[in-house]
This record gives structure tokens, C-alpha cells and sequence, in this order.
């Protein structure tokens, strides 16, 4: 046991860059991660189809925008997953008929309520962002048997050497409190309260230039 936490670990801390035929696994690995997660309950559909649903959007997010954008990282057994967004790529796609074009997918997801509840923070969440070019941290994931082994310090640790390289900062949302802590080892300081007060808590959190 301490042989494959030993293992896993070093996966972790020389993550390769996914590519698109990875798109698959890294969905599974981020549907079963955010299942539960207390912001996905706010926004997504409960019910048996909610599994095959949240693995399409994340197969969209990854495939058709974050892996080509060149920063998703994952260990290469699979246990671990950052997915980043690099400056000047936006968190969703830009234009009306880019979007339009992602409203069946997201009325499956997240039903009209959720939607409507969407649609009333995007334009918080996009105010959120730093005004300078950053780079962003749109989902990190550990699978949830590997959970609280350090694999996501890892992971997340080897991405924010690179981004000191380019001397740039870094940004992420976290929709779960038990990730604080990790995330402000990393050096990240949470900044406010982006959801409304009867949605659960999704914090800002920002990494200065270094």
C-alpha cells in the first residue's frame, strides 16, 4: 500500500499534459469527483441520468476547449486531473451562437431553474476574474478513493511552479470548504462570496504574480 501511495504521488508530481483522446477518462474522473459537489447540487439536476449528464458537459469543456487550449494536466495513471485555462482563453465561449449552440446540453444538465440560477451569477463570475492576464483554474480533481493522500497538492503544486515561470498570476473558483486549506498552501487568498446567500459558498480565490 505505501509502495502505490508512493506511486501515485509521483504521478501526481510530474503530471503529463492530457491530450484528446483523454478526454473520456479525464470526464469520468470529473463526474465522479463532482457528484456530490455542493455547488453542482445548486445548479444540476439530481436523478439517475445526473452521472451521464455531468460526464457530457466535462467531455465538452475538455475536448472542445480546455485540452486544446495546452494546459490540462493529469497524472498519468488517471488519479489526478488540473484542468487550467491559459491567458486570453475565456472560461466559456464567446459570441450569442457559440452559446445558444450548448443550451441543450445545459437544460439537461441543469433544468430551467438551474439555468435561470446560472445565468444570474455569470456576470459575477466573469466580474470576478483579475483584470490582468492570469491563468485560470476552472476544475482540479482527485479520484474520491485517492482523496486525502496529497495527490491534489501535488498536481496542483507542479502547475504553479510553471506558472511562476511565466511570472504571471493564477485564479479559481472552490465550491468546497475542505479544499481551502490546500488551495492556500498553494498561495492562493480568497477574496469574496461570488453565489448568492441561499446557494452554498463559491469563493473567489486569487495568486498573486511571483
Amino acid at each position: 500500500m505505501k509502495d502505490e501511495h508512493s506511486r501515485r504521488l509521483r504521478a501526481a508530481s510530474a503530471p503529463r499534459r492530457a491530450r484528446l483522446e483523454d478526454a473520456h477518462q479525464l470526464a469520468r474522473l470529473l463526474t465522479r469527483a463532482f457528484l456530490n459537489d455542493p455547488v453542482m447540487d445548486w445548479l444540476a439536476r439530481s436523478g439517475p441520468e445526473r452521472p451521464s449528464v455531468l460526464e457530457a458537459f466535462f467531455f465538452w469543456h475538455l475536448y472542445t476547449r480546455a485540452i486544446p487550449a495546452g494546459e490540462v494536466w493529469m497524472s498519468d495513471d488517471g488519479a489526478a486531473c488540473a484542468i487550467w485555462l491559459p491567458p486570453g482563453i475565456p472560461a466559456w465561449p464567446p459570441g450569442f451562437f457559440e452559446q445558444l449552440k450548448l443550451l441543450p446540453l445545459f437544460l439537461k444538465m441543469c433544468g430551467l431553474g438551474g439555468i435561470v440560477r446560472g445565468a444570474a451569477i455569470s456576470g459575477e463570475l466573469e466580474r470576478a476574474h483579475p483584470r490582468e492576464m492570469h491563468f485560470y483554474l476552472s476544475f482540479m480533481a482527485v479520484d474520491p478513493p485517492f482523496q486525502g493522500m496529497g495527490l491534489g497538492s501535488a498536481i496542483l503544486d507542479a502547475a504553479l511552479r510553471r506558472i511562476d515561470e511565466t511570472g504571471m498570476p493564477a485564479y479559481l473558483e472552490n465550491s468546497s470548504p475542505r479544499n481551502t486549506p490546500l488551495y492556500e498552501r498553494g498561495g492562493f487568498v480568497a477574496q469574496k462570496n461570488i453565489l448568492p446567500e441561499n446557494a452554498p459558498p463559491l469563493i473567489s480565490m486569487l495568486r498573486k504574480a511571483r
